[in-house]
């Protein structure tokens, strides 16, 4: 017989919490809207006599993403002027905690580690809305962790 999924398991997003490190200061980016991660694999070709085919392999892999967050911050407006005035780069890392009460998957805690924005928005406003103002910085990392992983979940009859 087939399980089911229990919706009781189901992880909302807005349950995560969101912490930066810079400079070895922890901030909680409880004005934080979303944060997307991927890593893609970079793939070269392999051809390989005899095969219509072209394999490939993986070489490779790079890490970017974006976070999403109410136009209240200047942290990283700061970061990115002090590169403007110094061309001193900077990197950050960002840990991400997903976990739902009372849900069998217990707890997701994963770390982005070297982060540097791409870029962010100077100054900003919109008289035309009444949404609220956000902004969106897109990042790229170096390397990541996982120090927490949700637990199997077992499907109900």
């Amino acid at each position: 017989m087939a399980g089911f999924f229990n919706v009781k398991d189901a992880v909302s997003g807005k349950q995560a919490k969101a912490f930066v490190t810079i400079n070895g200061r922890v901030e909680e980016l409880f004005y934080a809207k979303t944060l997307e991660s991927t890593i893609e694999k970079n793939k070269v070709d392999v051809p390989v006599l005899g095969r219509t085919s072209t394999p490939q392999r993986s070489a490779g892999w790079s890490g970017s993403g974006t976070l999403t967050i109410y136009y209240i911050s200047s942290v990283f407006r700061q970061l990115m002027r002090d590169y403007v005035k110094t061309g001193e780069d900077f990197w950050f890392d960002l840990q991400v905690v997903n976990e739902q009460p009372g849900s069998g998957s217990g707890k997701q805690t994963v770390v982005l580690k070297n982060c540097n924005i791409d870029s962010v928005i100077a100054a900003r406003f919109d008289a035309t809305s009444d949404d609220m103002l956000e902004e969106e910085i897109p990042f790229t990392f170096e390397d990541y962790d996982v120090l927490d992983q949700f637990n199997t979940i077992q499907p109900t009859n």
